[in-house]
């Protein structure tokens, strides 16, 4: 991908209405914001030390001998990680415990009422009434670990997978972690402080601090570019408040795509979709970007708003919006946006190896399609519980999605765009990862 020129940026299943309570909650939170108060992030050794084992890359450690390809899924309630197959059956092989520490953290924030108020401001908003104990994850390229970030403890840890216990921990600035994502050599890990609009990068080995970048107001997904030179943040702003009619939707913060380098971190462009959707004659649009997906050259990207039943194509070189994608309605799905979950309406999106399929999960629309790139003909719609995620299985021949609403995994094959398997996991899954694990792995006592 050519290195980006400069730009000038601009300056239960249903999400019921906020109590009384839960206002004065966020009341305090959002007060607790403006006195700076956050934890201080630094890596704290528990346990024992990661390993400091390194592989050229990601694909390079799937190939080592002593490695099996799997998945890694995050029950977000539940506070576990399933461990599937990572194709075929996509069979489970067992279960991580990712919050052994649990009780550690909640006699810490108990114990600190500006960490109780965001605590139960996550628990209230984003979590539907739960905590988040699990966002994302990834493991080391030596396979020994599961890296995951914890957003009602707002941390990130390192898990051993054989002995379920904690290498290091990296508690983020701010209240909440969020979306991660690691780096093609598998040596860094970069993830979103969701109320301090910073993006830490890590690395993964260690837990150590790499560095930082500011963002854009709540920073959600990320992605490394152009062979891990370049992190893309995409930030998606409050996705909490009801201020949800289209005229509204500057209430919802300064939303933005902001690119760095990966190494010194500075600011390559800031992207303003805001501007870009504007000029493509989509002014009553959202401009939160949500889950996205670039083409394999990177010529491309493909992305989701808040509020919207499809997605757009965005020309990265000519930097502009090319093409829309309007997809199907479920009729059954309340029109009320203040009763979609966190202001998605579709949330999860993958691309096939080849870059010929799109996978998008219609998340309040209670479906999974997998949408042809070139014509933007999308196949049948595979009935889905709260499809929340979409990613590539290892074979690359499926899209799996996550079903928050049933507690499932489900492939579709891209070729077909018809389900193949289906597979139930934890409570409320959310992310879903290839990762890697030692030959013959299984669960850690208590997993």
């Amino acid at each position: 991908m050519p290195v980006p020129r400069e730009r000038s940026a601009r300056s239960a299943r249903l999400r019921p209405r906020r109590s009384a309570a839960v206002a004065a909650a966020l009341v305090a939170v959002a007060v607790s914001v403006t006195t700076g108060a956050a934890p201080a992030p630094h890596a704290v050794p528990e346990a024992h030390s990661a390993s400091a084992s390194h592989f050229a890359s990601a694909e390079a450690a799937g190939k080592r001998a002593g490695l099996q390809e799997v998945m890694f899924v995050g029950n977000n309630w539940e506070g576990t990680a399933d461990v599937i197959g990572s194709s075929g059956s996509f069979e489970k092989l067992g279960r991580i415990d990712v919050v052994p520490d649990r009780q550690q953290r909640l006699d810490e924030i108990y114990a600190n009422p500006i960490k109780l108020a965001f605590f139960l401001g996550i628990r209230n908003g984003p979590g539907e009434g739960h905590d988040q104990l699990v966002d994302d994850m990834y493991s080391t390229p030596d396979g020994t670990s599961m890296v995951v970030s914890r957003p009602s403890f707002a941390d990130v840890v390192s898990i051993d997978v054989r002995t379920g216990k904690i290498n290091w921990r990296f508690p983020v600035s701010g209240f909440r972690s969020d979306h991660m994502a690691v780096s093609p050599d598998g040596e860094r890990v970069a993830v979103s402080a969701s109320t301090s609009n910073t993006v830490h990068v890590l690395d993964i080995d260690t837990g150590e601090e790499a560095g930082s970048f500011a963002t854009g107001d709540k920073p959600h997904e990320n992605v490394f570019t152009d062979g891990g030179k370049r992190i893309w943040n995409m930030s998606i702003g409050d996705v909490q408040t009801d201020t949800d009619d289209p005229w509204l939707d500057w209430t919802k913060g300064d939303r933005k795509i902001t690119v760095v380098d990966a190494e010194t971190f500075e600011k390559v462009e800031v992207i303003d979709m805001r501007e870009r959707l504007d000029a493509f004659g989509r002014k009553d649009f959202s401009d939160a970007v949500r889950p996205v997906a670039f083409t394999p050259d990177e010529s491309k990207l493909y992305f989701q708003v808040s509020f919207f039943n499809g997605f757009f194509e965005y020309d990265v070189a000519a930097d502009k919006i090319t093409r829309e994608k309007v997809l199907p309605k479920n009729p059954d799905t309340s029109e009320d946006r203040t009763t979609w979950v966190n202001d998605s309406r579709h949330h999860g999106m993958s691309m096939s190896p080849g870059g010929d399929k799109l996978c998008v999960a219609g998340t309040m629309d209670d479906y999974a399609t997998v949408v042809d790139r070139e014509s933007l003909a999308e196949g049948p719609l595979v009935p889905a519980s709260k499809p929340y995620w979409a990613t590539v299985s290892g074979d690359g021949k499926s899209c799996v999605i996550s079903e928050a609403g049933s507690d499932r995994v489900t492939a579709i094959d891209f070729a077909s765009g018809e389900k193949t398997v289906s597979v139930p996991v934890g409570d409320h899954p959310q992310r879903v990862r290839l990762a890697h694990v030692p030959e013959g792995w299984s669960s850690p006592a208590g997993g």
